[in-house]
Order: C-alpha cells, then sequence, then structure tokens
C-alpha cells in the first residue's frame, strides 16, 4: 500500500535549524527574542506589508483585530460563509453577531453583489433575510437575536451597539478574492475590511501580495500551510499604531511600569523565538514553495484534461495569482461516472488523504442561527468538491500513486 501520502505535510527546507540552534545558544527560549524580531521583518519583506506582529495564530490574528475595531456584544460582523471555522469563531468569542456571505463561481470566495445586499439588509431591518426555519447559536452570548436578526442584543448599559463593524473575507485554498469590488462596496458604507489570508501566504491580486488590500491581513503558519513553524499565525497592517497595538494585547496587556500592572485585559497570543526560528528558515524557501505548487497543479491539470465533468479552482484572470496551496476539483457525477465520495474513500483505500471542500458555515450547527445570505454556490461546491494532496514533497512515486488512483477511478 505504500506509506500514508497528506493532504500538504511540513516540507522543511534546511535551513530552519540554524535560526533554532542560535535560539538554543543564546538561551532565548522565552516568547519573543531575536528571532520574533527578524522574522516580523522578513515577513514585511515577504508580503510587501508596512508592518508585522507574530502571534501563536492566525486565529488569534483576527480575534485581536476585531478588538482593536471596536467589536463587542451585539454587534454585527460580516463573514465568509464558505471558509474553515477559524475564519469566524473569533466573532462569537466577542458576543457579536456572524452575518454568513456566500460565495461567487469564480473565486470561489465572498460574493461582492451579495456582500452589498447584506449590508443593506442589515442596515434597513425590515428587508434583513435571515435564514429561515435554523436553530438559535448554540452560544449564551447571542442566542436571542438569532431569529430575529434586525433586534440588536441588550448590552451593557452605557455602551453604543454599532450595526456592522468588519467585513472578514477569505482566500481559500490560496485563490485571491475579488478585493477590487469587495472594496469598494466596503468603503462605499465605511466598514473596514480583515483579509484571512491564511491559505494564501504568496498569492498575489492585481500585482500584490494578499493581505495587504485591507486594514488587516491575517496569516497562519499551521503544520499543513505552505510554509509552517508547527503552529503559529501573525497579523499584518500598513498601520504602525495598529500592530503596535495588537503586540500590546498579545502580551498580557502589561502596562509600562516596573511592576506587573494591567489596566485591560490581554492576552497571551505572542510567538516563541524557537517557532519564529524555524519561520525564518522556512520563509528563506517560500518561493519555492509556490512554484512548487504551482507546478503540482500544473501536473493535475495535464493528468485530467481528458476526463468529463472534472473542473478545478482556477484563476478567473491575470488580476489573480494563486499559490494553489491546495489544488482542488469539482466533480459532475453524471459526466465523471463517480463522484466526491467515491474518489475520496478510493485514495483512503490506497493510503492516500484527501478532503472535501469546507462545509459552509451557514450549514454548521454552531452557525446555524446566524442571518445568511445564500446563493447556492458554497453547498454546490461542498456536496461536489475535493482537495487533491498537494504537498510539494510528495514525490515522484507519491505522484504516481495518485495518478493509478485517478486513472482507476475515473476510467481513464
Amino acid at each position: 500500500m505504500g506509506k500514508r501520502i497528506y493532504l500538504c505535510s511540513p516540507h522543511m527546507g534546511g535551513g530552519e535549524m540554524k535560526y533554532v540552534q542560535e535560539a538554543f545558544d543564546s538561551n532565548w527560549i522565552a516568547p519573543l527574542g531575536p528571532n520574533v524580531d527578524g522574522f516580523e521583518q522578513e515577513l514585511c519583506a515577504a508580503t510587501g506589508a508596512k508592518h508585522v506582529a507574530a502571534l501563536s495564530s492566525g486565529t488569534a490574528a483576527i480575534h485581536l483585530s476585531l478588538i482593536m475595531l471596536g467589536v463587542g456584544p451585539g454587534d454585527y460582523v460580516i463573514g465568509q460563509s464558505f471558509t474553515f471555522s477559524a475564519t469566524v469563531n473569533p466573532i462569537a468569542y466577542l458576543g457579536a453577531i456572524s452575518v454568513l456571505v456566500d460565495s461567487e463561481p469564480g473565486t470561489w470566495n465572498m460574493d461582492p453583489e451579495l456582500l452589498e445586499e447584506a449590508i443593506k439588509g442589515l442596515k434597513s431591518p425590515s428587508s434583513a433575510k435571515a435564514s429561515e426555519g435554523r436553530e438559535g447559536l448554540k452560544s449564551p452570548s447571542a442566542a436571542s437575536s438569532f431569529a430575529e436578526p434586525q433586534r440588536p442584543l441588550k448590552v451593557s448599559e452605557g455602551r453604543k451597539v454599532e450595526r456592522i463593524k468588519a467585513i472578514i473575507v477569505a482566500h481559500l485554498y490560496g485563490m485571491p478574492a475579488r478585493m477590487k469590488e469587495i472594496m469598494e462596496v466596503a468603503d462605499r458604507y465605511g466598514i473596514p475590511v480583515i483579509e484571512d489570508a491564511a491559505e494564501a501566504l504568496g498569492s498575489e491580486y492585481m500585482g500584490r501580495r494578499v493581505g495587504c488590500n485591507s486594514k488587516f491581513g491575517i496569516l497562519s503558519f499551521n503544520g499543513n500551510k505552505i510554509i509552517t513553524t508547527s503552529g503559529g499565525g501573525a497579523l499584518i497592517s500598513d498601520d504602525a499604531a495598529l500592530i503596535e497595538r495588537g503586540r500590546f494585547l498579545a502580551t498580557q496587556a502589561r502596562d509600562p511600569a516596573p511592576h506587573y500592572q494591567h489596566s485591560e485585559i490581554g492576552y497571551n497570543y505572542r510567538m516563541s523565538n524557537i517557532v519564529a526560528g524555524v519561520g525564518r528558515g522556512q520563509l528563506e524557501v517560500l518561493d519555492l514553495r509556490v512554484r512548487q505548487h504551482r507546478e503540482f497543479n500544473q501536473w493535475y491539470r495535464e493528468l485530467l484534461k481528458d476526463v468529463p465533468g472534472v473542473t478545478f479552482h482556477s484563476e478567473p484572470s491575470p488580476d489573480f495569482y494563486s499559490n494553489y496551496w491546495l489544488t482542488c476539483i469539482v466533480i459532475d457525477p453524471a459526466m465523471a461516472g463517480t463522484d466526491r465520495e467515491k474518489l475520496r474513500l478510493a485514495f483512503d483505500a490506497a493510503n492516500i488523504e484527501s478532503r472535501p471542500l469546507w462545509k459552509p458555515m451557514h450549514l454548521q450547527p454552531v452557525f446555524a442561527g446566524c442571518p445568511a445570505y445564500v446563493n447556492g454556490t458554497s453547498e454546490k461546491l461542498f456536496e461536489n468538491g475535493l482537495c487533491l494532496p498537494s504537498g510539494s514533497n510528495i514525490d515522484e512515486e507519491g505522484r504516481a500513486r495518485i495518478a493509478e488512483v485517478l486513472k482507476r477511478e475515473f476510467k481513464m
């Protein structure tokens, strides 16, 4: 059967131990230190962002960005429905209401027209159309408001509830969202945008790396990402004051005093010096990894080019440059002679990992009561889509095993 082929496993570049060893030799084992400083500077160079705060996870970065945008109980935050739950979980951390917007077919990311429809609906309560028949959110923070989203929650006396505090857009599987159109909508209504670029480091939109087209950008270095620190993330922005504020909150919000003094709630969200050392070594091979993932994507396209009923997640125009972190396909069972689940099980039987596309947040039990603006795109993608094994360290023998399964299932 052969060893397990994973969807996208860590791929070390060889330079990581140099920085890790420096941390040991200098006894910088605790959080922060020279590797953290260096990693932040090098991430600025890699992304084009002016300022970076290295954090413990991408989720922490989203949480901090929402805090700095003043999100609190009863506020609305518009999020992308077709994504991983970490994109929208921090909204619930703050007792705010997630408003879920479906995707457009080209990029599979947030639909700009539906986004504007959601904003208009929330600003004109009588036209707000929360999905009917759903139960309230399984959380004590907001359960009573979801059945009638036009009514803001009761909050602490003296706190003003603002209806829409932020928009969170995700660049799924490395594909940039339609940021020009999304930012035009957001700017028209004065709503700040957070880019969840956790899956898209190295991707570009209109010549600029993603995460740099809005108020905040979010990065993740989880073990399965295109580069990894085993765990970790970053908050990026062109606003120096916001990033400095983020660092402060991420370091337990300790006041500048000789003793430990805290005037507000902080978080233990900073990246460790050892983890940052791994990240510095990984950044040295980022451009190589992007080329490798794009080459693997092209290999799949060539292999499956004559298979009816198979379509790829593809760049809509030259404005979009995807790192193709994961190569994703959609299968039309009537034309292909098989379906997503049969292919997934065939891979699993061959000890090869593949994975269905994200289950939309508006179909998740925990978010079932959220206002949702849907068009059916993400539900069809979830039903028929599959993430193919895409790791840059899958060798020729591994590709041969993958090809064998594909040829058998598609009767090539």
